[in-house]
């Protein structure tokens, strides 16, 4: 099955896979070869790839799932490969979000900063995946 990952700037990734399963509006949603036609709405989180006997995490920001069963299409606001996340720059970011949560003077900066805060905390969770996921190969 074709896959093809597509945000407003550029194709994030476009590949053979077996199955992907992503964060879908009501809870997460597997696609596998042959799937029923399907389009659905995506909320922030952790997208897992399998090919070749692999996984491969992405963290995407909302968007939508389009699929005819031969070809899956994500097109998300934002779509990041496990590789290029910095953990130490996440830790730092993830410390100032925290902080500007607390000390933000209008509702508007707050909102900023829990939305930053939120997709500090999906790329924890996708590199303690991938950690989990290199341990137990």
């Amino acid at each position: 099955m074709k896959l093809q990952i597509l945000t407003p700037k550029k194709v994030v990734l476009e590949e053979e896979i077996e199955s992907i399963t992503a964060p879908a509006k009501d809870g997460e949603i597997t696609v596998l070869a042959h799937h029923t036609p399907l389009f659905t709405l995506l909320k922030e989180g952790i997208v897992k790839i399998k090919h070749d006997a692999k996984e491969t995490f992405l963290s995407i920001g909302s968007g939508y799932l389009e699929t005819d069963g031969k070809k899956v299409y994500l097109l998300v606001s934002s779509a990041y490969h496990q590789d290029e996340i910095d953990e130490s720059e996440l830790t730092k970011a993830h410390e100032e979000a925290k902080k500007k949560v607390k000390e933000a003077p209008t509702d508007k900066e707050r909102h900023e900063a829990m939305a930053t805060l939120r997709k500090s905390l999906i790329d924890i969770k996708l590199l303690q995946k991938v950690k989990k996921t290199k341990r137990s190969i």
